[in-house]
């Protein structure tokens, strides 16, 4: 995984995290919404946050399978590699 791409999406998805969780303290697997308290419109915000920082369109069926850090590291990868 690229260390980049993986500390500009944590970086974006902490700003919305309601958590109080370090950075440090969030594995692959930490839920968005579960562990970090991120709500569905703060997701929408994340998403657009993704689109502008990496040049890339996301597209809503894509979105919503973003549940857990990796998958959303997972995505922007794809997109950008795309």
């Amino acid at each position: 995984m690229n260390n980049d791409i993986k500390d500009r999406v944590l970086a974006i998805i902490m700003k919305y995290s309601k958590s109080g969780l370090a950075a440090a303290d969030i594995k692959p697997e930490t839920s968005l919404l579960g562990d970090l308290q991120v709500n569905s419109a703060r997701l929408v915000d994340i998403i657009i946050d993704f689109e502008e920082e990496f040049d890339i369109e996301i597209e809503d069926s894509e979105a919503d399978s973003v549940t857990t850090v990796q998958d959303a590291v997972d995505m922007v990868s794809r997109k950008i590699a795309a």
